[in-house]
């Protein structure tokens, strides 16, 4: 048997036991396993980690393990001075873009409702998941390490949250996203974006109270879903509310979600 000192920071200790968290563990191994096998096999999907340094060296992911071996492990979020060592991915997305799986039906919702791009629906396949995810360089939000195991996945996010307000919370603050709101811009349904229209052209398309007290109406460019700001839209106000609460509670607190 070999043996290897491990230690992995910040975000990462989220998908360890509890007796494991926040300490370097001694690990033994046998035969030849690379750094990446490794890790997901301690339940660490490879797409959470940025950054390795094996014996103080920066490494990749075909790295491998030799026996006595001192390693650190850190997540994409860890605020470092990373300008000399390897990153782990070819380069961060520039225009944030999610697809969500087929759990996370209101996490998407809520996204949607903010003005952020994010693709669902609750038929696509994992497969599917993966190949938007390559084809359009969207993010995968998931609740299943599996998924993210997948060597094709390159960029994902493992949410930890099981409340779906919590969730698109969390989501602002892993990926800094509180300038990119735009609310109400995007279909709940489809996730197209939304055309202010005319009320002359929509009046026989909407229920005859909206249209005695509503003015202001837009509609979908796919799907062609109306919308009106409604009692839905006073709901809809408390909704983000308290998603940019969790978000300022988790901002006050790096490194521990509320």
């Amino acid at each position: 048997m070999k043996t290897v000192n491990l230690r992995f920071y910040e975000e990462l200790n989220d998908f360890l036991p509890k007796g494991n968290k926040k300490v370097r563990l001694t690990h033994q191994f046998s035969g030849r396993t690379s750094i990446k096998d490794m890790i997901e096999s301690l339940g660490i999907p490879h797409v959470e980690v940025d950054m390795i340094l094996a014996n103080g060296k920066s490494v990749g992911f075909n790295y491998i393990v030799n026996d006595n071996d001192d390693i650190s492990i850190y997540p994409v979020f860890e605020s470092l001075d990373v300008k000399e060592v390897q990153h782990l991915r070819e380069k961060p997305l520039r225009n944030p873009k999610f697809i969500a799986d087929v759990h996370l039906g209101s996490l998407a919702k809520y996204l949607r409702m903010l003005g952020i791009d994010t693709y669902y629906m609750n038929n696509y396949t994992d497969e599917e998941i993966i190949q938007i995810s390559i084809n359009e360089k969207r993010t995968i939000l998931t609740k299943d390490t599996g998924l993210l195991k997948q060597k094709r996945v390159t960029h994902g996010y493992y949410v930890r949250n099981t409340n779906p307000v919590k969730q698109a919370g969390e989501i602002l603050y892993r990926f800094n996203l509180i300038q990119s709101i735009n609310y109400f811009t995007r279909c709940l349904k489809c996730n197209s974006l939304l055309q202010k229209v005319e009320k002359g052209n929509v009046i026989n398309k909407i229920p005859e109270k909206v249209r005695a007290i509503q003015k202001e109406f837009y509609v979908c460019e796919n799907c062609n879903k109306i919308y009106w700001p409604g009692t839905h839209f006073e709901r809809m106000n408390g909704t983000i509310a308290q998603i940019i609460l969790y978000y300022e509670l988790s901002s006050e607190n790096p490194g521990k979600l509320i």
